[in-house]
């Protein structure tokens, strides 16, 4: 029996397993018209083949957008400029690739005609409430139908033999070992082996990055170039964005740059672990930050540290089309005006090591750091500085004599 009065929705496609399987899922229960719509957010190879593997799962189309300079500009800039890392590791690959995933499946609803959109998130992660959130702040009338919520389905061997049985091309195994997600930004790794987190990951499972034992011997310079907080070349040649975030990851990757292992706290309650390779994001964001030191006063520096780690939750937690996000941005962008100048950086078997930085817009003075001889800063000025810092702590110590 259908299950809603639905005429149309438009499906966040994979090709995976389980997007490939929700296909004939949603036309037998809901009886209904499938539209399949996939984000190249820089996937590569898994893009081969959608269309075909779509139709014949049952869609009537399969929609495909080059979405890369968009997902780096308006989701991965903002987020680096903001300094947010999730828990102290985690540079968000999977929770600022949502949004921008709902952002045109909600447009293409609306230029199809469509009543309903669905995705193939589980009941148990953080998928879901990203995607949902979305919807809701795009485009409130939507339904949303999440399969993993509704069927009986509940291990990868049971979406094989339905598969099967609806005659859907996957190559799938139930041998496969770990859930992935990938983008330009990052490859992520869960399940399997490193279901128990004191098992180490094995060295096949790494993508994007090299182990350390097979990097080169000897370390190797890069210069990163920004403009007003926006990364434009690379050892002084200019890139377009996606072309420098490719680069950045071969290169990243070549010395082993931005693994790590995390067991973080999902939003729905649970602890899981993952494994997380962001070699290209983890140069920019080093870098960036090395920058903003050289040419934020304190107290805007200590601001942004501040929001950064809000800012991260917030991504986290699939709240990116609220206002709040956007009262960041607007700080954060005032920010960025003067975050202008280049960071040399020294890669070395899994190290990012800072070999310097310069800026137009640089506070550093080195008439006035030095430990040499100088006529610009009279030390004695310090000591009725620190009278006047320390008088509460003074005051407080003579009470308790």
């Amino acid at each position: 029996m259908p299950r809603g009065d639905v005429k149309k929705i438009v499906l966040a496609y994979s090709g995976g397993l389980d997007t490939s399987v929700i296909v004939p899922w949603l036309r037998e229960n809901y009886s209904c018209e499938v539209i399949c719509f996939c984000a190249d957010l820089g996937q590569g190879e898994e893009l081969a083949g959608l269309e075909e593997k779509a139709i014949q799962s049952g869609a009537s189309k399969l929609i495909v957008r080059d979405l890369r300079e968009e997902f780096i500009r308006d989701y991965i800039l903002p987020t680096m400029q903001a300094g947010a890392i999730y828990e102290r590791k985690y540079l968000l690959g999977t929770s600022f690739a949502r949004p921008i995933i709902a952002k045109h499946q909600v447009m293409i609803a609306a230029q199809e005609g469509a009543d309903a959109v669905a995705h193939g998130a589980t009941g148990k992660g953080n998928d879901q409430v990203r995607f949902e959130l979305s919807y809701m702040a795009l485009d409130p009338n939507l339904k949303i139908i999440a399969p993993w919520r509704e069927w009986t389905i509940r291990s990868r061997q049971d979406a094989i033999d339905y598969a099967v049985e609806h005659h859907v091309p996957v190559t799938a195994t139930a041998e496969k070992i770990y859930s992935r997600d990938r983008n330009l930004w990052h490859l992520s790794h869960e399940g399997g082996i490193l279901e128990d987190p004191w098992n180490e990951p094995e060295a096949d499972m790494f993508q994007m990055s090299a182990a350390p034992e097979d990097t080169p011997e000897h370390p190797e310079y890069i210069v990163l170039t920004f403009e007003a907080g926006v990364p434009v070349a690379l050892n002084d040649e200019r890139l377009g964005l996606v072309e420098l975030l490719e680069r950045l990851n071969e290169l990243g990757g070549r010395h082993c740059i931005g693994r790590i292992d995390l067991v973080e706290n999902r939003l729905v309650g649970m602890k899981s672990r993952g494994v997380y390779e962001t070699p290209g994001g983890t140069l920019l964001y080093t870098a960036h930050r090395e920058l903003e030191s050289l040419v934020l006063d304190r107290e805007t520096l200590h601001a942004k540290d501040s929001i950064a780690l809000n800012y991260a939750n917030l991504v986290y937690n699939g709240r990116w089309f609220t206002q709040l996000r956007e009262h960041y941005d607007a700080f954060v962008r005032s920010t960025q005006a003067s975050v202008t100048g280049q960071v040399r950086l020294k890669l070395y078997k899994g190290n990012v090591i800072v070999a310097g930085r310069m800026s137009p817009y640089s506070l550093y003075r080195e008439d006035l750091a030095t430990f040499a001889a100088d006529m610009v800063y009279d030390q004695k000025d310090a000591e009725s500085f620190i009278r006047l810092y320390g008088l509460p702590i003074k005051v407080q110590a003579l009470l308790k004599r």
